[in-house]
């Protein structure tokens, strides 16, 4: 084989072989998603929707970051929402001490999604636990049909 073919399958075979890796970690195209993720900030903060729509958010960063409703800054009667699933404010950051950057701490990796939907109107604040000192906040404004 010539060396010139040589480099260049090569250099084919591993473009492809490290395509699959960095695939994961590039942003999502912003029609993935309502809401982005990056370094210290939701994008948009605020966002507004109807009552029984869902809002996406997306990792578009390259750190792990977290959807976490401020217990006191839903509706009475609403439905709480955290990534990881958790039933209220305390269990989304005691788990998060607890397992910071893992899924069951309620980590959102680069590149994945979060989404809930929204049955109340009012407003929700919510929260990027491990950016809160940097002021990671959104809010969702949930309006009627």
């Amino acid at each position: 084989m010539k060396r010139r073919t040589f480099l260049t399958t090569v250099a084919g075979v591993t473009t492809t072989a490290l395509a699959g890796c960095i695939g994961s970690s590039l942003p999502q195209p912003a029609s993935d998603y309502d809401v982005g993720m990056s370094h210290h900030s939701y994008l948009p903060e605020a966002v507004e929707v109807r009552v029984g729509e869902t809002v996406v958010w997306g990792n578009s960063g390259s750190r792990g970051h977290t959807v976490t409703a401020y217990g006191g800054e839903i509706p009475e009667g609403a439905a709480y929402f955290a990534s990881g699933g958790f039933e209220d404010e305390d269990a989304a950051r005691d788990a998060w001490n607890a397992n910071p950057s893992q899924p069951e701490g309620g980590l959102i990796a680069p590149g994945e999604t979060f989404e809930h939907t929204f049955e109340m109107p009012g407003t929700y604040g919510y929260v990027c636990i491990p950016h809160e000192p940097q002021g990671m906040v959104g809010t969702v404004t949930v309006v009627e049909k």
